[in-house]
């Protein structure tokens, strides 16, 4: 009896000296809708280390090696004492959202697995602790929601994702308060199956892209605004968004381009993203409003959401855009980060063509926009045909023309005959100017040898349509810099007359895939000193810079202006004025010699007054995105983040 009552009291102690077990919260457990936020908290995680991580998934049967994005814990100030919080948006992706934390060890770390920036990707050997399941109270309900011109000046598309088939509507009218109007809509989706490579039809990349519909708001009067939803009763509605019509009476165009754009994600993912995007989506939001009632529309020139086989990217892209995309028209032309895949039916042995679609085969591009036209390209697998490729517009004063740089353009293909037909048939008396646009530029001076054979073939095919037609200007992406040239033909820059202006006739090309993608090449160098940093800019270039912005182009019938927004300050750093003379103007004067990277410039007058007073729209769908966000290595570039650096153009 004597030894029993110290065991008994030694038995008793034991549970105060247990470790105990890690765990893991998260608050609310339920949203309303796209970019609310959640908070995740966790405690009693013993002796915690700088590689303990935690693993978003979606949906929550999804296996360890199956995470959409990750944070490491020390992304919380208080990660050293086994406790600590994150707070970050969630998209809705039509399927419940659960988190783990991991254990990761030094020696596990494998250098064969790496991210984009080469940084190792986590492990999930040692679980430690999981979630509840959170949930989006309108699982279902239409997200996604973007515009897009038709055929018809007097109609709007709408394009949105739901997580049903169900039947669903647009009701739309010229008071908020009574959507008299109604549209019905057409529904697609497309399926696992027609990825046609990894990782877009493995588990890792595969998510269900939900249903997608469109629907055609019809018999809109000019220049009018006009306020719309979509969704139905029994799936749950929209929120309620407005735009203003084509004035076809107007010859007045705006417009805001760019390419190579991208997405944010608030987490670390398999790939790099564009956090760019946000500052471009930012500054664009800031001129919409400047506007008013004006019509206007979007021109995003490939390389649009970089999901690359991802599919959660594509939600996020068009989440993150939905706040101009319901206001303006969102139009697109296809890239290489849509499209490429080792098995593309039309791929010449002289073009760059590689895996840079990571397995979609143009496939959620091709469903998830809807252009205007009805052009096609054949997969030669069960999927889809790839949309979207070649097609053409009025707006104001201004035709628009988009085709596509991967798929068949030399002479004799539906594309070619297209364009030629296209560009002799444009009306110049309504429409005296011509853009034309496509992802990978004919003219460049960075070092982007790879695309060197497919430039010479775009030059020897469709160079002579542009200068036989007049173009007016011929932008590009696909070069993550802004440069802009002389009026260009075979790489002379166009006559001077008597006064030392420039004739028109040829068109003035100017690469704009800046809107994001941080990844920028050199540059081109000396063709004798390849080894050194100095890379002269030849007479043609009149201006480049590594500025991420946008530009955009404003038109009557007597002047089209395209200017340059950098994304540090919202101004303008380059200008070009093209008279319908053909006059070609940089600046807003004469330029005779190439310009060096250089703050300020001549504002369009529409744009001046919000442009000077600097104003800044923080709209709150963004907020989310920057609350959470944690530090991601990058490679080093010429400009990066917001460091904006001066290009240097000239021997010292």
């Amino acid at each position: 009896m004597i030894m029993i009552i110290p065991f008994l009291l030694i038995f008793s102690l034991l549970p105060s000296l247990s470790i105990a077990t890690p765990t893991i919260t998260v608050t609310p457990t339920s949203l309303s809708k796209s970019g609310d936020t959640i908070k995740l908290k966790w405690s009693d995680i013993s002796d915690p280390s700088e590689l303990d991580w935690v693993g978003i998934y979606s949906p929550p049967n999804s296996q360890h090696h199956h995470f959409i994005g990750y944070f490491f814990l020390n992304s919380s100030s208080e990660w050293k004492s086994g406790s600590g919080s994150i707070s970050f948006p969630l998209i809705n992706l039509r399927q419940n959202y659960q988190f783990r934390i991991f254990r990761w060890t030094q020696s596990e770390v494998d250098p064969t697995k790496m991210d984009h920036d080469r940084n190792p990707l986590p492990r999930t050997k040692h679980l430690l602790a999981q979630s509840g399941e959170v949930s989006f109270e309108r699982l279902n309900g239409p997200e996604q929601v973007h515009l897009g011109f038709t055929e018809r000046e007097d109609e709007m598309r709408v394009v949105f994702v739901a997580g049903d088939g169900g039947r669903k509507v647009v009701k739309y009218g010229e008071e908020e308060e009574e959507l008299g109007m109604m549209a019905a809509t057409a529904v697609e989706r497309y399926e696992r199956e027609d990825m046609c490579d990894a990782p877009a039809n493995q588990s890792v990349g595969w998510r269900d892209p939900g249903f997608i519909y469109n629907g055609v708001m019809t018999n809109l009067k000019k220049g009018k605004r006009y306020y719309y939803k979509v969704g139905s009763d029994s799936g749950g509605w929209s929120s309620t968004y407005s735009f203003v019509s084509r004035n076809e009476d107007s010859d007045e165009t705006i417009a805001f381009m760019f390419g190579d754009m991208g997405t944010a994600t608030p987490y670390k993912t398999f790939i790099r993203t564009q956090d760019e995007s946000i500052s471009t989506i930012k500054w664009i939001l800031r001129d919409l409003k400047a506007l008013g009632n004006k019509p206007a529309f979007i021109s995003h020139i490939g390389d649009t959401s970089y999901a690359r086989g991802y599919a959660w990217i594509w939600d996020n892209f068009f989440n993150q855009i939905e706040p101009v995309a319901t206001q303006v028209a969102y139009h697109v032309c296809i890239g290489n980060h849509e499209y490429d895949w080792p098995l593309q039916p039309w791929k010449p042995d002289w073009a760059a063509y590689a895996k840079d679609g990571g397995g979609e085969c143009g496939v959620p591009y091709s469903l998830r926009f809807k252009m205007p036209g009805n052009s096609s390209f054949s997969t030669g697998t069960r999927a889809p045909a790839t949309r979207n490729l070649y097609y053409s517009f009025d707006m104001g004063s201004v035709h628009f023309v988009y085709f596509s740089t991967e798929t068949n353009f030399l002479q004799g293909s539906a594309q070619y005959t297209f364009l030629e037909h296209d560009l002799e048939n444009v009306d110049r008396k309504k429409t005296p100017f011509v853009v034309v646009q496509g992802h990978r530029p004919m003219y460049t001076t960075s070092n982007e040898v790879r695309d060197t054979p497919l430039r010479e073939r775009m030059q020897h095919h469709l160079e002579p349509l542009l200068v036989k037609n007049n173009v007016t200007l011929a932008l590009w992406g696909h070069v993550h810099r802004y440069e802009r040239f002389c009026p260009l033909n075979n790489f002379a820059c166009g006559e001077m007359d008597l006064s030392g202006k420039k004739q028109g006739g040829y068109p003035v090309h100017v690469v704009i895939g800046m809107a994001g993608q941080d990844w920028q090449p050199v540059w081109e160098p000396r063709p004798e000193h390849t080894d050194l940093p100095i890379f002269p800019q030849p007479k043609r270039s009149i201006y480049r810079g590594g500025e991420f912005g946008y530009t955009r182009l404003v038109a009557t019938k007597e002047k089209l202006t395209l200017s340059y927004v950098g994304n540090h300050d919202g101004e303008v750093h380059d200008m070009v004025e093209i008279l319908a003379t053909g006059e070609v103007l940089s600046g807003g004067e004469e330029t005779e010699s190439p310009k060096t990277v250089s703050k300020g410039g001549m504002a369009s007058p529409i744009f001046s007054q919000v442009v000077k007073g600097g104003s800044v729209l923080l709209l709150g769908a963004f907020v989310g995105y920057v609350i959470g966000f944690v530090s991601r290595s990058r490679r080093e570039t010429p400009a990066s983040g917001n460091n904006w650096l001066p290009v240097k153009t000239e021997e010292a």
